[in-house]
């Protein structure tokens, strides 16, 4: 079954247009085509179209707030024509099967209709809170126990802590009228307060705060971008406990480019947070390879400034590899996953956190949504020596809440079901002979591309 989205081939044309200026359209037009056929085990999503700055970024950006798994995708680009294709798979690991999603993903990668809205925090009718500085046990708690008292309801929120640094996105409203926090001495209140927060005790320098009315495009985006900007990737943690993502950079001096090699562990929106870093860091991708193996991902880019040269320093590239590891990192999975369901009121979150805190809890990462009545948050939360919460203490925090209008409860993340009902299929299909149409076709088509583009020789 195949979906085909291109639109200039369906309109009708203005009678002034000539043959020239059709033919510009239909170019500047991308052709998306979506498949189930061709592969077995994944739906193939295929875009090309002449080349535009940062399409690679919007594309992958609307499957990824789909929450569509990128199992394998080829990126090429001559210079003034790109083709990607992705091999993508629903969160339970299944193809593409819902009418309404294959509409969404066409209309948004043919016209860029949803892309710019898409993940965003919903900030429209919402005071938009930037908060960056140094993070330590409690400070959440701090943070949204100072909202409530200054009458300010958190509707949604995302928090990262990466390398002892913290960034949070908070969308706001006045808890009593229901409106944008628009009062200047208000506001300039809030940043006071939020910025001795940060700052703590021993005025820590680096704490930074910023209110807005304007919405953000696009949330994750931009909390990569104010951790890159607050320079998380120079601080290592004190005693890590894994090695980092293995990332390497070479550059091919007869072709001009710099080539990123990525090996780490799987997980969703992984492509997403390598491509938007390289974006932001304005490096341009013309070619590269995703590959899934199990949990573990395979991702190599071939890469230029946006002048057209590569790499040109080994400083630089130090400092390439030291922010895609942590672009890769500061999503990571770090404690146990805990799920809150509330009716929501004021100073919800303040005493979550302050439960949590005073069971001996942190949180490294959250997410919150609030839809009418109902608050949506989770947590990741590890214990005072940085470990994952253990059951006991969820169970406290569980007693102190109570039952009747909360839910708490600890719940593994789809993916990693996924991927071990995809272990367990893989050991089955190593018994068997041939390596699945689908691989066949991409590899195929990924060998004649790479060789028509010169980047590899030929065997013959």
């Amino acid at each position: 079954m195949a979906f085909e989205v291109l639109k200039g081939e369906e309109m009708e044309w203005p009678a002034y247009l000539d043959e020239y200026e059709k033919l510009v359209i239909r170019m500047n037009t991308p052709r998306v085509v979506i498949d189930n056929a061709v592969c077995p085990t994944a739906t193939l999503v295929q875009v090309d179209s002449a080349r535009k700055q940062g399409f690679l970024l919007e594309a992958v950006q609307v499957l990824a707030d789909l929450n569509v798994s990128i199992k394998k995708a080829y990126i090429s680009s001559d210079g003034r024509w790109f083709m990607d294709v992705f091999h993508v798979t629903d969160q339970f690991g299944g193809k593409l099967t819902d009418e309404s999603v294959i509409s969404y993903i066409e209309q948004s990668l043919e016209t860029g209709s949803g892309i710019k809205s898409s993940g965003s925090g919903g900030g429209d009718g919402l005071t938009v809170l930037e908060l960056t500085g140094a993070d330590r046990p409690g400070l959440l708690s701090e943070v949204f126990a100072v909202l409530a008292d200054l009458q300010c309801g958190v509707v949604e929120a995302k928090v990262w802590t990466h390398n002892g640094r913290i960034a949070c996105l908070l969308f706001v409203r006045d808890e009593t009228s229901g409106e944008p926090i628009e009062n200047a001495l208000r506001i300039h209140g809030v940043e006071s307060r939020l910025g001795h927060v940060l700052k703590g005790d021993h005025g820590v320098r680096g704490a930074k705060t910023a209110v807005s009315s304007l919405a953000v495009a696009h949330t994750d985006r931009r909390l990569h971008q104010m951790m890159f900007a607050d320079r998380d990737y120079e601080h290592p943690p004190p005693s890590p406990a894994a090695a980092p993502p293995s990332v390497s950079v070479q550059n091919w001096i007869e072709r001009g480019y710099s080539i990123v090699t990525v090996q780490c562990q799987d997980r969703p929106k992984l492509l997403f947070d390598i491509v938007c870093t390289l974006t932001d860091m304005e490096y341009v991708v013309f070619h590269g390879t995703i590959d899934t193996d199990g949990d573990q991902a395979h991702q190599e880019f071939y890469i230029r400034h946006k002048d057209g040269s590569p790499i040109s320093s080994e400083a630089e590239r130090q400092r390439v590899i030291q922010c895609l590891q942590a672009a890769i990192e500061r999503r990571a999975s770090e404690g146990l996953r805990v799920e809150l369901c509330a009716v929501d009121r004021p100073g919800l979150l303040s005493d979550i956190t302050r439960t949590f805190r005073e069971n001996g809890l942190f949180v490294t990462r959250a997410e919150v949504s609030t839809k009418g009545q109902m608050a949506s948050n989770f947590f990741y939360v590890i214990d005072a020596a940085g470990k994952p919460a253990d059951h006991d203490a969820i169970e406290a925090v569980r007693q102190r809440i109570g039952t009747g209008t909360a839910c708490l409860k600890v719940e593994e993340e789809q993916w990693l079901q996924v991927c071990r009902k995809a272990a367990r299929a893989r050991e089955e299909a190593q018994t068997q002979t041939g390596g699945g149409l689908g691989l066949f076709y991409l590899g195929n088509l990924v060998m004649r591309n790479l060789y028509n583009l010169g980047l590899i020789r030929s065997c013959s």
